[in-house]
């Protein structure tokens, strides 16, 4: 009897011992296929584009000074119906256009009369257009001189008030730039992968950056550049 529940016990003890070698060659497979999949490649793709703005806003501004108020309006109200008139001859459109009331300066009620000042009342003007027109707005800029002729002096456009462009359109373009980006990621991948002896594996993670529109040059602002980073991180296997 006795020799019989010594057999057993020596039986269940080797099943257990396989069972457990079993198990820990099991797990050890395990813990190296994981360690496999941690090997991976964290890579930046780019796509850039250049596009032209579909959006001009153009500010318009002269000033007219004169000591009797009620003739400053209407020097102010005739010179502004000329200045709307030649933009209208160039082809812009009433919506395209917009006059804002002047803005009417009295010197002498500032507290102080600056003898140098000639004028009492100064009145600055502003109009704007926004438009989608930027050929014919950047023609029409080159035109401002002829209302030098009808003795209206365009202010010069300063940081403040400079002509703005704008792109729009970015939904336009936004799927083929993140395929460039992507696929741009891909071969910088691969190429790491090649020289490193491991091959490319599915993508672990990826993270699209923002898109950034700037201009070109300080020369050309309505040339606009168009830039997207896309970050990828793929397995490699051996």
């Amino acid at each position: 009897m006795q020799k019989n529940n010594w057999f057993h016990a020596l039986v269940l003890g080797g099943l257990l011992c396989g069972g457990m070698v079993y198990l820990g060659q099991s797990a050890t497979q395990a813990l190296l296929e994981m360690k496999a999949m941690e090997r991976s490649v964290t890579v930046k793709g780019l796509a850039e584009k250049e596009v032209k703005a579909n959006v001009a806003i153009w500010p318009i501004n002269f000033t007219e000074v004169d000591n009797n108020l009620p003739k400053l309006y209407d020097t102010v109200q005739q010179k502004t119906d000329k200045v709307v008139a030649f933009l209208k001859q160039q082809g812009f459109s009433d919506t395209e256009i917009t006059v804002s009331l002047p803005s009417i300066e009295d010197r002498q009620a500032q507290g102080y009369v600056d003898a140098n000042v000639k004028y009492r009342y100064s009145a600055k003007v502003n109009l704007s257009i926004y438009t989608n027109q930027i050929d014919l707005m950047l023609n029409t800029r080159k035109q401002m001189i002829n209302l030098v002729k009808e003795g209206i002096a365009i202010a010069n456009q300063d940081y403040d008030n400079r002509t703005e462009f704008l792109f729009t359109e970015l939904n336009a373009v936004k799927p083929t730039m993140v395929q460039e980006a992507t696929q741009n990621a891909r071969e910088v991948a691969e190429k790491f992968a090649k020289d490193s002896d491991s091959r490319l594996g599915k993508i672990k993670s990826a993270s699209q950056g923002q898109f950034t529109i700037t201009d070109r040059d300080s020369s050309t602002p309505y040339i606009k550049q168009i830039r997207i980073v896309s970050t990828l991180t793929y397995y490699l296997n051996d």
